[in-house]
C-alpha cells in the first residue's frame, strides 16, 4: 500500500513539473525581465562570462533557462553564468566591449593612442562592422609586431619591408595582401592625413578568379543529408535566394512577406536595402520551421539569444558538404555562386540578376557569364572528332 502511495505520489510530482512547464512556456510570465537579475563580468573555468544573480523565485530561475536554454549553474560562486558574448549582452542589455578594449591588452603604451585614434576614425567614417574588424585586425598585426617602436615613425621603405616580410613569411595571397595595405593605408592617409605614403608601395595584382559553384545535382544531394528543419531552410534560403551569409544571419521575421513573396535585405553589402523573391517552395518549410522554433525577432536565433552566428552557419554547410560526399573545395558563399549561375543557365537577364544579387556593378555580375557561356559550351574539340 506504501508502494502504491509512493508511486501515485510521484507520478502527480511528474504531472505537477510537466504542468508547470506547459503553462510557463506558452503564458507571458515566461518573458525575462532583466530588471530583476545584477550581472557581472568575471571568468570561470579559463573563459570570460557573465555571472547572474537574482533573489531566489522559480519564476526567475526558469525565466532564465527558457530565454538562455545554455545558461549553467556555479555551485562554487553560487550563481548562474553565460559566456561573454557580444549577443548575450545585446540580449542583457548590457555595454559592449569597444574595439579598443578588446585589443589594448595586446599593444604597446606607445601606440595606444593610435588604436584609439583609428577606431574614431572608423566611426566617424561609418564603416561597417565587418570592415572595421577587418581593418582594425590588420592594423593590429602590424602594431603587435612592433613593440615598442611607434607606428608614426615608420616610413615608406619600412612600410615596404613589412609588406614583403608578410607576403614571405605568411605566404598571404593577393586578395589578402591588398586588404592589408588598406587597412594600414587608411591610418597614414585618413587618420594622419600623410597622403603620400603610399605613392611608391606597389599591389600585387589579383588574379582573375572564376567563382566556385555547385551542380543542381550536388545542390539537391547536399540537401537531402540534412535533417535538421533550421539548418535545412538556411542552406535553401542561402541559395534559393541568392544570399550572402551575413545577409542571412541578419534576417528578421518582419523581413519576410509571403503575401507579395518578397524579402527585404536591409543594409547589406554597401549599405543597400534590395528586395529579393521568395521561392515558394520552401514556403511550406519556412512555416514548419516557425511553428517549431518559435524565433521573437531574429529568423534564424542563436542559442544565447540574438541572431545566429555566421560561423555557426559555415559550420552546417561543411558538415552538410561532408555527408553528403561532395569533395569540391568551396564555401558556403558557392551557394550565392550557384544561384547566380543556375538562372543565368535558365535563361534570366543579367540585368535582373544584378539586382537580385546587389551588385554596385554590371562587372560584377557579368563574371558569371564566364562560368555559363552556353554558346562556348557547345563547341567540340577536334580531338573528339577523331577516330582513334
Amino acid at each position: 500500500m506504501l508502494l502504491k502511495d509512493m508511486s501515485n505520489a510521484y507520478f502527480m510530482y511528474l504531472y505537477i513539473v510537466l504542468l508547470r512547464k506547459i503553462i510557463f512556456k506558452y503564458l507571458k510570465c515566461a518573458v525575462m525581465d532583466v530588471s530583476q537579475y545584477q550581472f557581472s563580468f568575471g571568468t570561470h573555468q579559463g573563459r570570460n562570462i557573465i555571472w547572474i544573480q537574482f533573489k531566489y523565485q522559480l519564476s526567475l530561475k526558469d525565466a532564465l533557462r527558457e530565454r538562455f536554454p545554455s545558461a549553467r549553474y556555479s555551485s562554487t560562486h553560487k550563481a548562474w553564468y553565460l559566456p561573454d558574448l557580444a549577443t548575450v549582452r545585446k540580449e542583457l542589455k548590457l555595454p559592449l566591449k569597444t574595439l579598443e578594449e578588446q585589443t589594448f591588452s595586446h599593444i604597446s603604451e606607445n601606440n595606444r593612442l593610435a588604436v584609439t585614434q583609428y577606431c574614431n576614425h572608423l566611426d566617424l567614417l561609418a564603416y561597417s562592422p565587418h570592415t572595421k574588424r577587418t581593418y582594425l585586425q590588420e592594423f593590429m598585426q602590424l602594431l603587435s609586431l612592433l613593440g615598442n617602436v611607434s607606428v608614426n615613425s615608420l616610413t615608406p621603405d619600412r612600410l615596404k619591408d613589412y609588406f614583403l616580410y608578410c607576403l614571405q613569411k605568411n605566404e598571404l595571397k593577393e586578395q589578402s595582401m591588398n586588404s592589408k595595405i588598406n587597412a594600414i593605408k587608411f591610418y597614414f592617409e585618413k587618420v594622419l592625413h600623410r597622403e603620400q605614403m603610399f605613392f611608391d608601395i606597389p599591389r600585387p595584382k589579383s588574379p582573375l578568379t572564376l567563382p566556385k559553384m555547385l551542380s543542381k545535382n550536388e545542390i539537391v544531394k547536399l540537401f537531402s543529408v540534412l535533417e535538421n528543419k533550421k539548418h535545412r531552410l538556411i542552406l535553401k534560403l542561402c541559395y534559393g535566394m541568392g544570399l550572402r551569409v551575413g545577409e542571412i544571419v541578419n534576417l528578421k521575421i518582419e523581413h519576410i512577406d509571403s503575401q507579395s513573396m518578397r524579402v527585404l535585405i536591409v543594409n547589406a553589402k554597401g549599405k543597400k536595402d534590395r528586395y529579393t523573391n521568395l521561392p515558394e517552395s520552401v514556403l511550406e518549410d519556412l512555416r514548419a520551421y516557425y511553428l517549431e522554433y518559435r524565433p521573437k525577432t531574429w529568423l534564424f536565433e542563436g542559442a544565447y539569444g540574438g541572431a545566429y552566428s555566421i560561423r555557426s552557419i559555415q559550420a552546417v554547410f561543411k558538415s552538410a558538404m561532408k555527408k553528403a560526399k561532395i569533395t569540391k573545395t568551396i564555401g558556403i558563399h558557392g551557394l550565392r555562386h550557384s544561384y547566380a549561375t543556375h538562372l543565368i543557365e535558365g535563361g534570366a537577364d543579367i540585368r535582373f540578376l544584378q539586382k537580385l544579387l546587389g551588385h554596385s556593378n554590371l562587372k560584377t555580375t557579368q563574371i558569371y557569364t564566364h562560368v555559363t557561356d552556353v554558346t562556348l559550351s557547345k563547341i567540340k574539340s577536334p580531338l573528339d572528332g577523331l577516330s582513334l
